[in-house]
């Protein structure tokens, strides 16, 4: 296949390819354009990958722009985290890195045209006079009693504002466009308001701020952006993007095209409402693996590669998408399959004492470290008279088809031996607290000649030879999959989203590294968490073994 067939196709790309035939561009120029006032989302994924992707695949030139026009809830930490998700999505921007700050006095020398021109005015209304003159989706607006102010006397008002003598809210700049239009973003939008707050990059140097609508198509046509490529929710505000395009004096002409954005079950996609789980302490900070941001997936020990395979298989449509969070996992699964390491932790010990292993012994196996490559080589497991294995792995009265540990029958420790349990220990209530079994010597190694079969398989630890884990399970941090069912969204938090546990695993844990993928044998994959220190490693459950999305395809 040539790497045109290969390439993906989706409405965006097929607008593309006709403009090209045209000779409309001589190169494509995309953007991805966030507001630094939160962290980035598995949703903006999409936006970002999709831009990226049509810059590369067309040889163009890709833009990394922070929107930032209201500096009361923008941050340079935010910055610095939407820069850190990017690098480890793969994405590059070279040199060109911009921030809507950069544009202030191009912005504020085209608002001066716009008034001259008698396209923008400055309004004395409040914010609920404003909303009252608006009307609505059946009803026109109202005209402003200060709308039709002279350009000369709205030229010495906007200056007023910007001098830092009017407090805020006092006054604003709109567009003067018509208050009857059938599109509500088309009534004389607000460009300008007085906003008395440092800014993280211009301090002081200004109290009137660009409203976003007004500064995004200028950046866009500032920097030679050819698709502003945005969500859906953005489609009404087209028209306006155009006007401004229209009417100013700007270098270039971007052209919007909106898709779907990327909405996932169990999950909140809202920057406000990620916020307010931070600031209200239902989660640990925005990089808590609970959360469906980049930075939490990232220190839960998602892949990259599993976010674009995830985004790629999402697709580009005109369609709203609510997609299922196993989908996202599949993804994750297949990815971490090829690239994860094998080891033996037990996550809920119960302790086994092999009564006929010598005392104070230690046998070592070997195991492979990957079964599907041996490139990964391999690593030694070490057995002892006292062990630990899951507490599930072990029943009391099995049924026929049981094929873990009970009473009289044999089981294969994995890569060691095969052991048979010969009695129960249980404390003064009756809960089993200990295990006393005996070992075949000649299955060492698990094999043995005299051929027989052995169904059942279990994990297991030294009790003395191990490293001791704090292992965080972590599951959906909404219990429905729309979390918004019933009303407030933290109504639906699931009050067992995280789960700390104290756990045991093989030596050769202690040279795990952080960002290593792990598979835990028979229970899931793990990474280990940046909390970890000298005296505690701590490890994420990432995802589990069980493949729900995959189940759903077959039935």
């Amino acid at each position: 296949m040539s790497e045109e067939e290969s390439k993906p196709t989706n409405f965006i790309r097929d607008i593309i390819d006709e403009e090209l035939v045209a000779g409309k561009h001589e190169k494509i120029v995309t953007r991805f354009p966030p507001e630094p006032n939160g962290y980035l989302h598995i949703g903006h994924s999409k936006a970002i990958l999709t831009n990226y992707s049509i810059a590369q695949d067309y040889q163009g030139r890709f833009h990394l722009r922070m929107d930032d026009t209201n500096p009361s809830k923008e941050d340079m930490s935010y910055v610095d985290a939407i820069i850190a998700d990017l690098k480890w999505l793969g994405v590059e921007w070279g040199d060109n890195l911009f921030f809507a700050s950069d544009y202030y006095q191009q912005l504020y020398d085209w608002a001066l045209v716009l008034i001259k021109e008698g396209k923008a005015y400055v309004d004395d209304l409040t914010l609920e006079e404003m909303k009252d003159y608006r009307g609505n989706l059946t009803e026109p607006g109202k005209e402003s009693p200060y709308r039709n102010r002279s350009a000369e006397e709205n030229l010495e008002l906007f200056e007023q504002m910007k001098s830092g003598d009017l407090e805020d809210g006092a006054k604003v700049l709109r567009a003067k466009i018509d208050m009857a239009h059938p599109n509500l973003n088309m009534r004389d939008p607000v460009l300008y308001r007085i906003l008395h707050h440092n800014h993280y990059r211009t301090g002081d140097a200004w109290c009137i701020y660009p409203m976003y609508d007004f500064a995004h198509g200028q950046g866009d046509a500032i920097e030679g952006i050819t698709h502003s490529l945005c969500s859906l929710e953005f489609e009404n505000h087209r028209p306006l993007y155009n006007w401004f395009i229209e009417n100013l004096p700007v270098p270039s002409q971007p052209r919007q095209i909106e898709f779907s954005r990327l909405n996932l079950t169990h999950t909140v996609m809202s920057k406000r409402k990620l916020l307010r789980l931070v600031e209200e302490g239902f989660v640990n900070g925005w990089d808590d693996p609970r959360m469906p941001t980049l930075s939490g997936f990232r220190r839960r020990g998602y892949t990259s590669e599993a976010i674009h395979e995830f985004a790629n298989r999402a697709g580009v449509t005109k369609q709203s998408q609510l997609i299922d969070i196993s989908l996202l996992e599949f993804c994750l699964r297949q990815d971490l399959e090829v690239k994860a390491a094998r080891r033996m932790a037990v996550l809920d010990p119960l302790k086994v004492t092999i009564t006929n292993f010598p005392e104070g012994e230690v046998e070592w196996y070997e195991g492979p470290n990957h079964p599907g490559d041996e490139s990964f080589g391999k690593r030694k497991v070490p057995l002892t008279r006292e062990i630990y294995i899951e507490r599930d792995d072990f029943m009391e009265e099995a049924p026929r088809k049981y094929f873990r540990l009970t009473v009289g029958r044999e089981v294969r420790l994995r890569y060691a031996c095969y052991i048979t349990a010969t009695e129960i220990i249980k404390d003064d209530e009756g809960n089993i607290i200990e295990i006393l079994a005996e070992f075949d010597p000649e299955s060492r190694g698990a094999n043995t000649e005299d051929g027989r079969k052995v169904k059942g398989t279990i994990h297991f630890v030294s009790a003395t030879e191990n490293v001791p884990l704090e292992v965080r399970l972590y599951d959906h941090l909404f219990l429905n999959e729309d979390p918004e069912e019933g009303g407030d969204f933290i109504q639906n938090i699931n009050p067992d989203s995280l789960n700390v546990i104290t756990a045991y695993g093989e030596p050769e844990l202690k040279n795990a590294q952080l960002g290593d993928p792990i598979q835990f044998e028979r229970k899931g994959y793990f990474s280990i968490d940046p909390d970890s220190s000298e005296e505690t490693t701590v490890f994420n459950r990432t995802v589990g073994l069980r493949d729900s999305w995959g189940k759903k395809q077959k039935k």
